[in-house]
């Protein structure tokens, strides 16, 4: 078998050029990608803080960083720049059976010609943990060098096994300054006509809506010189704002933006709990989910100081499953703004984290006799509260009276009456105090 006879289905990153009528067709983001890794934005910074970039051989690489960071070109790049083939392949539009067809295509090229390529596996935490050990034994022996590309925490997505064997370097989302002199290096490969004419206050707003994604960036700036008015702005800015809202469901952002959502309820801001609530209705959140999420906040953080907030929150859900978008953005602006706004207390929350705790970390719980449902003859009676005045008996409720207290009420809303009850009961003894 000769080299020639080995022809994979994917196509190799480093091909051979393109012409020049097929270039001109391919995204202006393809087009625009660096040629060599002086051009890659902040390279210096990413080699001071990993240093085994810069070495003389590549070593297994995981490259997290949000959409649009470069992943996938400093991953052509290093290859490049290591004069090594690159094979990329999908986690998302191909198996066990694919990757085991381009690693034989790969073992083949190193016992021809004794030298390594590289398997660039993007979006690698779409693997599950079966097709990611698949990948250890090769990168134990050091058969390929392996950079895989993912959007989610490495710690998270990846098996401890795999994660073990590479190095891990985040990319972070550009700066605003960086988009513009990505923009601005676009527009010149295009020509000096293109450049002169293009509305220069266009390349700042479109770095400034784009948060950091050099991809959605060029995309936008595509959809600007594919229009033939570039004299109207406000039409321009509009369209670029449609494309440019980033929102993605199944990733980082997603629970980046819930847990704003939450936080903001949690810290009594109703403007900031809205904005999280539309940006997260605009990027197709179900609103469901949004739903659920506020029903579990209304008893975690609102809890007893507002016992009505679970009452809201549980209607809310019930509404948003009957009538859905758009009108069920009106029932969830209500609940959200309503316990953003209310008085919180999470002692409910912790008491019952803290009686989990002790349950096991103790033994078994012994039900006292006289509250057991049918107690040994002979036992003290249970006494029936409803027979003493204020329906109320002190009386041992817990195996012992070593028993913490749990629930601590708060002074806030409903629950300092709550307090002030339980204290007038109990005096200086806890309900979990043997009598």
């Amino acid at each position: 078998m000769t080299i020639d006879s080995i022809q994979p289905d994917l196509p190799f990153f480093n091909e051979p050029q393109q012409s020049t009528q097929e270039e001109s067709l391919a995204p202006l983001a393809h087009r625009s990608r660096p040629q060599n890794l002086s051009e890659f934005v902040g390279w210096p910074t990413l080699v001071k803080s990993f240093p085994f970039l810069a070495q003389t051989a590549l070593p297994p690489i995981i490259l997290h960083g949000p959409p649009g960071s470069g992943k996938t070109t400093l991953a052509q790049l290093l290859a490049n720049e290591h004069k090594l083939e690159i094979y990329p392949f999908s986690a998302v539009l191909a198996g066990i059976p694919e990757l085991k067809k381009v690693i034989s295509r790969i073992l083949e090229i190193k016992s021809l010609m004794g030298k390594k390529s590289v398997l660039f596996i993007d979006e690698i935490h779409r693997f599950n943990k079966s097709q990611q050990d698949a990948l250890l034994p090769y990168v134990e022996k050091g058969d390929f060098i392996l950079i895989g590309a993912t959007t989610e925490y490495p710690k998270a997505a990846i098996n401890p096994a795999l994660l073990s064997r590479v190095h891990i370097v985040e990319l972070r989302a550009l700066q605003t300054k960086d988009v513009e002199t990505l923009l601005d290096r676009a527009l010149f490969r295009l020509g000096t006509d293109v450049y002169n004419s293009f509305p220069k206050d266009l390349i700042p707003f479109i770095a400034s809506v784009t948060g950091g994604d050099a991809r959605r960036a060029l995309n936008s700036l595509e959809i600007c010189l594919n229009r033939e008015n570039l004299d109207d702005l406000e039409s321009l800015k509009k369209s670029i704002l449609e494309n440019s809202r980033r929102y993605d469901k199944g990733g980082i952002r997603h629970y980046d933006v819930i847990s704003a959502f939450i936080k903001s309820m949690r810290g009594s801001d109703p403007q900031a709990a809205i904005l999280w609530l539309a940006v997260m209705l605009d990027g197709g959140e179900d609103p469901a989910f949004i739903a659920r999420r506020m029903l579990i906040f209304a008893s975690e953080d609102v809890g007893n100081a507002d016992p009505s907030a679970l009452n809201l929150a549980t209607s809310a859900l019930a509404a948003v499953e009957k009538i859905g978008l758009p009108e069920a953005r009106i029932i969830l602006a209500q609940a959200v703004t309503y316990l953003a706004s209310t008085v919180k207390s999470n002692a409910a929350y912790v008491a019952i984290n803290e009686a989990l705790d002790f349950v096991r970390e103790n033994g078994t719980q012994e039900v006292p006799e006289h509250l057991k449902n049918y107690p040994r003859p002979g036992t003290k009676p249970y006494k029936y509260p409803h027979d003493f005045n204020q329906h109320f008996v002190k009386q041992q409720y817990t195996p012992n009276a070593a028993t913490p207290q749990f629930y601590r009420p708060t002074e806030e809303g409903r629950e300092k009456f709550l307090k002030e009850r339980l204290n007038k009961l109990w005096g200086n003894t806890s309900p979990s105090d043997g009598m």
